[in-house]
């Protein structure tokens, strides 16, 4: 075998790799981002984990694929973990359907036989598919376009493997080496390195099956291999559980524990009965579909020994990566949803934006209550609840605005872009209204230390004021968490009355002060007071405004607001007409 061979066969290796992925990327996209969904909501019991692990991973042509996604499901919390462990061996089942596909190309004859052949429909696959990918329209038939040109490529890849090795079937050194392959330690040892080298058990079931076709791959040689490709398979995950939590690492352990109890199971049942009574066929010559058939039958056999000791298996990687203690608070665990494996999968991302966002913009509302109850019932412990829940905030913005930006990235559909859109345009505001909480905060700590007491008409300007913002944010809330846009109507109204009720409180305040009813320490609290929570009504203006313009294809705040302003609708007078009567002075 020459240099031109060997770099032939790396050249087909290299198309066949990237032709898994293109395959399994449009058929993601095709599918319109809901596999992993379906994947993550629909495993209540281990059966169907299997049934779905099983599917997902023959759509998508990776088991590491599989179980990378499983591990972010864990690390996020949006898993249990003994609930992946059903997905992950139907993950290692479902990898075998690749070595079907690749037996297409051992088709060959003539007559009617070749319209079947690898070449003919190889050729048949990678013209549709680039007269879909450059010359259709519709986005979903470049996606079908994709999977078509990535199964001609995984097989022009399969081809040229085969071409490749097929000068060793002359080559006695190459068959002497193959039988020492059938070595059980050193066939599993062979498998095992070579899938870890290149990190696709597929690819390496591909490469066995392009040497079969040489005529000098025999049964003997081949079984220990397809045992060593298993265990070798697991490194991919192992690799991608690192920086994840404790049950993400048990869930990647876990990978690697059911394929060495699959080979250490299959492997001595194997050589212990052919020890006793040798089986006739361990020198048959493998074929393609052999090959395919022997792979399959492993797995199957590895799925369903241990499909009832799963809660074992659980067992035993929790005894092998133990809890530590964590100093992690929950506001930290819940923006561990914020998972980056999850981004490649973008349905995904955005449902663990949102869940995180929303928990986001409650924390900024239950800031804001806490800070406003500080003024009447001052106590050290709320002043720190509200500034370490302020700094919280200030973590939810930063990290949810970096993940928002990469999900951007990505290839996004038009729902997918708005929803991106919803939470980058609110994040901010969410945080600013927890800084104003602060500052509430702190003028109720001035109010404390300078033992300040309002006026009764200055205390009953600030119930109504607080009674007003305490409504605005709720609105805020429910529109942007439910998307009730009935509540987003709601708040430019109330914001008015806000504003109105702002400057009203300042000159009666001003007046308060000239009229000797208060001091000036009493003014600078009151002010600071009034002015945060025009800034919080501000920021839900914002908010009720943006719910309102993305639902249009034009997002545009200022025009909005202009067009409001000119044109009060009947809607807007009925609101305002409501909130003024409910908070006057």
């Amino acid at each position: 075998m020459g240099i031109a061979n060997i770099v032939s066969l790396l050249g087909g290796l290299a198309l066949f790799l990237y032709g898994i992925i293109l395959m399994g990327d449009g058929l993601n996209i095709v599918a319109g981002n809901k596999l992993e969904v379906v994947l993550y909501r629909l495993t209540s019991s281990p059966l169907k984990g299997i049934l779905l692990g099983t599917g997902v991973t023959a759509l998508i042509q990776s088991s590491s694929a599989t179980s990378v996604m499983v591990i972010g499901f864990v690390n996020s919390g949006m898993m249990q973990f003994r609930h992946a462990i059903s997905i992950i061996l139907g993950s290692i089942l479902g990898t075998s359907i690749t070595g079907w596909i690749i037996c297409l190309s051992s088709i060959s004859g003539g007559g009617w036989v070749e319209l079947f052949s690898s070449a003919t429909i190889t050729g048949l696959f990678a013209i549709v598919g680039i007269y879909l990918r450059k010359f259709s329209k519709k986005p979903s038939n470049h996606q079908v376009g994709n999977i078509l040109l990535g199964f001609a490529v995984l097989m022009y890849g399969m081809s040229a493997m085969s071409a490749a090795v097929t000068p060793l079937r002359e080559s006695a050194s190459f068959i002497s080496l193959m039988t020492k392959f059938s070595n059980p330690a050193l066939g599993i040892l062979v498998g095992m390195v070579f899938t870890a080298i290149i990190q696709s058990s597929a690819a390496a079931v591909g490469i066995l099956q392009a040497l079969a076709m040489t005529g000098a791959l025999s049964f003997s040689t081949a079984y220990p291999i397809i045992l060593g490709i298993a265990v070798g398979g697991a490194l991919p995950v192992l690799i991608s559980s690192l920086g994840a939590n404790i049950n993400g690492k048990r869930t990647a352990v876990v990978h690697l524990l059911i394929d060495i109890f699959g080979a250490v199971f299959c492997g001595v049942v194997f050589y212990a009965i052919n020890a006793l009574h040798p089986f006739s066929f361990l020198n048959a010559t493998m074929s393609a579909v052999t090959v395919a058939a022997l792979n399959t039958m492993f797995r199957l056999v590895t799925v369903v020994v241990l499909f009832p000791v799963i809660r074992l298996i659980e067992k035993l990687a929790c005894m092998l990566v133990r809890e530590k203690p964590t100093s992690k608070q929950p506001a930290d665990l819940d923006m561990d949803r914020l998972e980056e494996r999850f981004l490649t999968h973008p349905a995904l991302a955005i449902e663990q934006s949102r869940l995180v966002t929303n928990s986001m913009a409650e924390k900024a509302q239950q800031n804001i209550m806490d800070a406003i109850a500080l003024r009447s019932h001052y106590t050290a412990d709320g002043f720190r609840a509200v500034a370490e829940l302020e700094e919280t905030l200030d973590r939810y913005e930063d990290k949810l605005g970096t993940y928002l930006m990469k999900i951007t990235s990505q290839s996004l559909t038009t729902d997918q872009s708005e929803a991106v859109s919803k939470f980058l345009h609110n994040i901010s505001d969410f945080e600013r209204i927890s800084d104003h909480a602060l500052n509430i905060a702190e003028s109720a700590r001035e109010i404390k230390d300078k033992n300040i007491s309002f006026s009764d008409a200055g205390a009953h300007e600030l119930t109504v004021m607080e009674g007003a913002v305490t409504e605005i944010l709720y609105l805020a809330i429910d529109a942007f968490i439910n998307g009730n846009i009935l509540s987003a109507n709601r708040i430019e109204p109330l914001e008015e009355i806000i504003d109105g009720l702002c400057d009203e409180m300042k000159l009666h305040h001003v007046e308060r002060l000239r009229q000797g009813q208060c001091t000036y320490d009493h003014g600078f609290v009151f002010n600071d007071l009034v002015t945060n929570y025009e800034r919080v009504a501000d920021h839900c203006s914002n908010i009720g405004v943006a719910m309102i313009e993305l639902q249009s294809d034009d997002f545009d705040t200022h025009e909005y607001l202009n067009s409001l302003r000119e044109v009060k609708s009947e809607t807007f007078a009925k609101y305002y007409d409501e909130y003024r009567r409910r908070f006057s002075l």
